[in-house]
């Protein structure tokens, strides 16, 4: 395989941009073009009943937006966000319960970076490969300090503007989608703001996902891919991915429900 064409597999797989892993401003003509928007709707939908029939304020949620089979070993998902219960108001001034989402994506132009951006989960799931999400509904006390967080100054705080698709979790260095998840997650369960703490707490009971590209592959990936980088790695490839998070909730007992949902089940 080319090392072109490593670092270029390796973004399409991981990336936390708003076409649903695609390339951000480089989005793949297909993008967009797998569901209508009849059934992105529809199965929007049907996420959200599935999180308020459980009771759920505050719930993450990941979705698929590149083929599974190019997905590395233990990497599911390619974008992770908090899906919060809130009153949406419509264009004609009406207001309607359901869940907003709270994303990090990648800057279209300036895919090394990235901004905090609200959306609905149509938006959530337009361009996915796959109508299939992977949901961890936290315990309700935990779900009210995520919120605490998300509706404070903490939330902006905790967001790093430089983006890699492969942000080692235990430093500040970069930072991606999950990672953010991450940061705000423990931001919750320590009641600190302090970044220090929060990645002294993540390194010391959060186990990573390790992505095994080779030494020459994680070498030459930062020539070709502006958002891959590997200046926060110390030893192997290590970030967080929607697996590592869901085992680290169901082993301190963190969650009262963790599944995967598809179209048709």
């Amino acid at each position: 395989m080319s090392m072109n064409k490593v670092a270029f597999m390796l973004l399409a797989t991981l990336s936390c941009s708003a076409y649903a892993g695609g390339f951000s401003d480089r989005a793949d003509a297909q993008v967009g073009k797998n569901f209508s928007t009849e059934e992105l709707i529809k199965f929007s939908k049907k996420v959200e009943r599935s999180l308020a029939e459980k009771g759920a304020r505050v719930a993450i949620v990941s979705r698929i937006g590149r083929p599974e089979k190019e997905l590395p070993p233990g990497v599911h998902y390619t974008h992770v966000a908090y899906w919060v219960y809130s009153k949406i108001k419509t264009s004609d001034g009406r207001e309607i319960p359901g869940y907003q989402v709270y994303n990090l994506y990648q800057r279209e132009g300036a895919i090394d970076t990235s901004e905090l951006v609200n959306d609905y989960p149509p938006d959530f799931f337009a361009g996915v490969d796959s109508l299939r999400a992977g949901i961890i509904i936290p315990k309700p006390s935990l779900q009210k300090k995520i919120l605490d967080v998300i509706t404070s100054d903490t939330y902006q705080k905790l967001h790093v503007d430089k983006y890699s698709v492969v942000a080692n979790p235990f430093n500040s260095e970069y930072q991606n989608c999950t990672e953010f998840t991450l940061d705000v997650l423990t931001s919750a369960l320590y009641n600190t703001s302090e970044y220090s703490q929060i990645k002294a707490n993540i390194k010391a009971y959060f186990k990573p996902q390790e992505i095994n590209l080779g030494a020459m592959k994680s070498l030459l990936g930062p020539l070709f891919v502006k958002d891959f980088t590997t200046r926060d790695q110390n030893g192997p490839i290590v970030t967080a991915t929607f697996t590592t998070i869901a085992s680290f909730m169901n082993e301190y007992q963190l969650s009262d429900a963790i599944y995967h949902l598809d179209k048709d089940a």
